[in-house]
């Protein structure tokens, strides 16, 4: 989160929205949200119902969602999905605003 949160203005200056989404409830998001100042979006999940839609893995080894970023494009087209298999194996936000930058073009 904290490294979205970073580079949010990058994101944004490509006409991009942030949105996170979690197994958390509203109240949570709500508290996390405030209290780390995210200026974008949170989309409490807690029934699974975003993550059942795309397929995101649950693994209870784990403890909860397996970590996922895509590029769903203004037309509600999936154009880069990425299933990460721990917290270590997340895109970098250079690699995915490099991404963003080859679908523009």
């Amino acid at each position: 989160m904290a490294q979205l949160r970073q580079d949010y203005d990058r994101f944004a200056a490509r006409d991009t929205a942030v949105i996170a989404v979690g197994p958390d409830s509203r109240q949570d998001f709500i508290k996390f949200w405030e209290k780390g100042h995210i200026p974008f979006i949170g989309l409490a999940d807690p029934n699974h119902v975003v993550a059942k839609l795309y397929e995101q893995e649950v693994a209870l080894l784990k403890f909860g969602r397996v970590p996922a970023q895509m590029i769903v494009d203004k037309e509600g087209m999936l154009r880069y999905v990425h299933y990460a298999r721990s917290m270590s194996d997340i895109p970098e936000n250079d690699a995915i605003l490099k991404i963003l930058d080859g679908l523009t073009q």
